[in-house]
């Protein structure tokens, strides 16, 4: 899906989910808000930490170690050297590396709270990560190594540690040293001011992030699943009756009846209404407005907790340069967001287990009311040696199951780490983690399903025991984009290559839906 540039700025108003995912896609040109009372107002917070050290005030993480050794005072000679130890202790992240798209998307989350201006950062500062995303300089970093409270700080000392000029970024597709980069493009490394070390890692910059993401996810498998479903009543020969806008009247689920909506007119219901010889259709098709209007009507909840924790300033102390106070808290605890995603990823893995027994339904010549097994288009004599989706409908299951599997919520498994100082956390990242994981196994549930019930249609309409005019213009369009990218599988042949590309196509938000 081709999308236009977006003009983002930081500081000027409340950034949205869809801001993120354009500046993860590479579709935003972003900059910091050049009004000077915004600039002093972020430059407020720094001077008043300025002031509060000359005064030998104390200072959570500025002049003081960092949780359970708060009780450790740092003599004022080496408060400048505490956050550069901070960034360095935390370098112990494991397993795969966010990829660019997503590591766009967490600086531009870390912008977004720091420039609150409740965190006590320099102005120089902001511009540094403004730098970073100009130039598309993505710091690497490793995803596993968060418990979510207090914040991201593994991962995100992989952002600290490139601003001043260490570890690697990744640019322009290769893994390479920050200090030659910066250097190449004639970049100045900065020095982090007392508390900028904290400001940048002890926030929850990499879940919110991460959440922002699947969530426009979820939004398009939502009305993928809808039209999916659509094309699976008509290959069934089921009743349109199931949709019926007096039915959904009776219970105004407002998620629900959109996807009711969205569904019957695909059917053509009120032109062409189609009866089934069944008297009620099997619930993965009669009661898929319920399921996937649950997950509807739940997004808009979602979209509020997760951008109000987006646009929120969420590390501790809390900097307020205008009232010059220092406010010690929890606001990096990551609950919202772990809640989000945990909750985000049973509904998903919802659509996948629908989508798995719709293909069940339609490969079956016990229940598909007579298309052939498998849903192979085989002919004649051809007919016995080949089998269709056969493989495809094992694939699905094994892939929806690792997306059940994977609901189990994280945020009940909290650990006490750190002493007992944190000894509560939110698992708001490994939630989210766990989210785009489901996401993608659906995603791929998808494409086999979208491949599945075209071929079913074509099928039907191949046969004569379906007029294509009939057909709803929603449906006509669907069919002709699928059938620009797929062959009707006739004559068995691999599919990996096929479906690889539909999984990438649902990711890009590829087909048109509603």
């Amino acid at each position: 899906m081709t999308t236009a540039n977006t003009d983002i700025t930081f500081g000027h108003s409340a950034i949205t989910i869809e801001q993120i995912n354009a500046m993860a896609e590479g579709h935003a040109q972003i900059k910091l808000n050049d009004d000077p009372s915004f600039q002093q107002h972020i430059q407020k917070g720094s001077d008043f930490l300025k002031a509060l050290l000359k005064e030998d005030g104390v200072i959570y993480g500025v002049t003081t170690g960092y949780g359970d050794s708060v009780t450790e005072q740092v003599p004022l000679s080496n408060v400048h050297e505490l956050p550069l130890h901070l960034t360095r202790f935390h370098g112990c992240g494991l397993g795969d590396i966010f990829s660019v798209e997503q590591t766009r998307a967490i600086l531009g989350a870390r912008l977004t709270s720091l420039s609150q201006g409740y965190s006590g950062v320099s102005w120089e500062l902001l511009q540094q990560l403004e730098t970073l995303l100009k130039h598309d300089i993505m710091p690497r970093i490793p995803q596993e190594g968060s418990v979510g409270a207090s914040g991201d700080l593994t991962p995100l000392s992989y952002v600290a540690a490139v601003l001043i000029g260490e570890r690697e970024v990744i640019y322009q597709g290769e893994t390479k040293p920050t200090e030659e980069v910066f250097a190449a493009l004639n970049i100045k490394p900065i020095k982090l001011q007392p508390k900028e070390g904290l400001a940048i890692m002890n926030g929850t910059a990499v879940m919110t992030a991460l959440a922002c993401l699947a969530y426009q996810r979820a939004e398009y498998l939502i009305e993928l699943c809808s039209r999916i479903t659509a094309l699976c009543s008509i290959a069934l020969q089921g009743n349109s009756a199931h949709f019926d806008d007096i039915l959904f009247s009776a219970k105004p689920h407002p998620g629900q009846n959109q996807i009711a909506a969205w569904i019957r007119d695909d059917l053509n219901h009120h032109k062409h209404p189609r009866n089934s010889s069944r008297l009620q259709d099997r619930y993965s098709i009669r009661c898929a407005p319920h399921i996937i209007g649950a997950v509807k009507d739940s997004m808009p909840w979602m979209r509020q907790m997760i951008e109000t924790e987006l646009n929120s300033a969420n590390d501790n102390p809390i900097i307020d340069g205008e009232g010059q106070h220092v406010l010690h808290g929890g606001h990096f605890y990551g609950g919202h967001i772990a809640m989000v995603m945990d909750t985000l990823k049973t509904g998903i893995a919802n659509l996948s287990d629908l989508m798995d027994r719709q293909m069940a339904l339609l490969m079956d010549r016990k229940f598909n009311n007579g298309l052939p097994n498998n849903l192979s288009a085989a002919t004649a004599e051809r007919k016995p040696i080949n089998h269709g989706f056969k493989a495809v409908q094992i694939g699905i299951s094994a892939w929806t199951a690792e997306a059940l599997k994977n609901t189990m919520p994280a945020s009940v498994f909290s650990r006490s780490t750190e002493c007992h100082n944190q000894d509560k956390v939110s698992m708001g990242t490994i939630a989210a983690r766990d989210c785009l994981r489901i996401l993608q196994l659906t995603e791929q549930v998808a494409a086999a399903s979208l491949m599945a019930s075209c071929q079913a249609v074509q099928i039907r309409i191949n046969s004569e025991e379906l007029s294509a005019d009939s057909l709803s213009d929603s449906i006509s369009s669907t069919l002709e984009q699928v059938f620009k990218t797929f062959q009707l599988v006739d004559e068995d042949r691999p599919l990996e290559s096929e479906l690889r590309h539909f999984v990438d196509l649902i990711q890009q938000r590829h087909w048109k839906t509603y």
